[in-house]
């Protein structure tokens, strides 16, 4: 699945359109994915991040290094 978060893990919800007469039909909210490449010092490297918006803020706060530990210790691979 594409649309999703590596760092934080956020995915797609689902929920309801409702029309003005009150008629229900299916649709999907989407995080704001975003591709992102960092400089990995410790590896000599770039890697590419599939982050949400609400995650590229938090790599800028913590730093690559550590989000990049965190996303590896959800199971995924960098």
């Amino acid at each position: 699945m594409s649309a999703h978060c590596q760092l934080t893990g956020v995915r797609p919800a689902f929920g309801n359109h409702i029309s003005h007469s009150h008629r229900r039909t299916s649709r999907r909210f989407n995080p704001n994915i975003q591709h992102k490449r960092y400089w990995l010092p410790g590896e000599s490297r770039h890697v590419r991040l599939t982050l949400s918006a609400r995650a590229i803020k938090t790599v800028d706060t913590i730093g690559v290094e550590a989000a990049v530990a965190r996303i590896r210790a959800r199971g995924e691979r960098v």
